[in-house]
């Protein structure tokens, strides 16, 4: 069995006040894009963990595919599996490439058993791995509203457009990216913006991260002014960062920079 696992932008990333469990309540966008994670399950005589492509840190029982697969086994009793996973999407960039592994391991167990579970019920085991992990079980453009976890699909089709996806040599985490972040309410919400032209987003469609984060690691912001000149219709942080994307009307040449690791051009089909 085998999934490709898509990653995703944040379109607007509004912090809008902090909750009394500690958490923020947000507003954004989620956008799949196609740039995939590849996951292969197969049947084993133990369970086995592979991963090739972009390394990935830290001990492998940490991995989220690994807590996804004990989850479903935890639940269902499935037998053993090899679990293999193909890198594509870098970690700390703010694409989600961890959650969408976690949801695709989910999904290909669910189909290589036929187990009976239906997508809502996946959902819910799919939060107790992480806030951005229920997206990926339907990969639609939603609303994600509370701290992520509560989705609803929006009217959104990017198609035609092309997207460049450009992530700085520096990682940032999540919790360094809310350390120092203001709360604002009594904005436009993203999903009020979008309905306008992309071309009209500038200004108005904002990630709350990215002052903090542009403060403390410059790169992302010249990656971003960069994307600009070039000519995107509108260009953003995603999610806590630090990959930054553009949104263009046609293929955008690659930025020429030291300060980038990672970037590719996309089709948005």
């Amino acid at each position: 069995m085998q999934l490709k696992a898509p990653c995703k932008i944040n379109l607007g990333l509004h912090i809008l006040n902090r909750r009394p469990d500690g958490f923020h309540n947000i507003e954004s966008i989620m956008y799949p894009v196609p740039l995939c994670d590849v996951i292969t399950v197969k049947e084993n005589s133990t369970f086995h963990f592979s991963s090739t492509g972009i390394p990935i840190d830290g001990e492998w029982e940490d991995n989220l595919c690994v807590k996804a697969y004990r989850l479903m086994r935890q639940h269902f009793n499935v037998p053993p599996v090899a679990l293999h996973l193909e890198k594509h999407v870098p970690a700390g960039a703010g694409l989600g490439g961890g959650s969408a592994d976690a949801s695709y391991t989910l999904m290909a167990i669910r189909r290589m058993f036929n187990l009976d579970i239906s997508n809502r019920e996946l959902k819910t085991m799919a939060a107790s791995l992480g806030s951005d992990c229920p997206f990926f079980i339907d990969a639609v453009p939603s609303l994600a509203t509370g701290r992520g976890d509560i989705l609803t699909p929006v009217d959104l089709n990017l198609r035609g457009l092309w997207l460049l996806l450009a992530k700085p040599l520096t990682n940032v985490s999540t919790a360094e990216a809310y350390r120092d972040v203001k709360p604002v309410e009594g904005r436009l919400s993203p999903a009020q913006v979008v309905r306008q032209p992309v071309a009209e987003w500038q200004g108005q469609l904002c990630n709350d991260f990215e002052y903090n984060i542009m403060k403390s690691y410059p790169a992302v912001g010249r990656i971003k002014a960069q994307m600009l000149a070039n000519g995107a219709l509108y260009a953003a942080m995603s999610g806590s960062g630090s990959a930054v994307y553009g949104i263009f009307g046609s293929k955008p040449r690659l930025i020429e920079s030291d300060d980038i690791g990672f970037q590719v051009a996309l089709f948005l089909e």
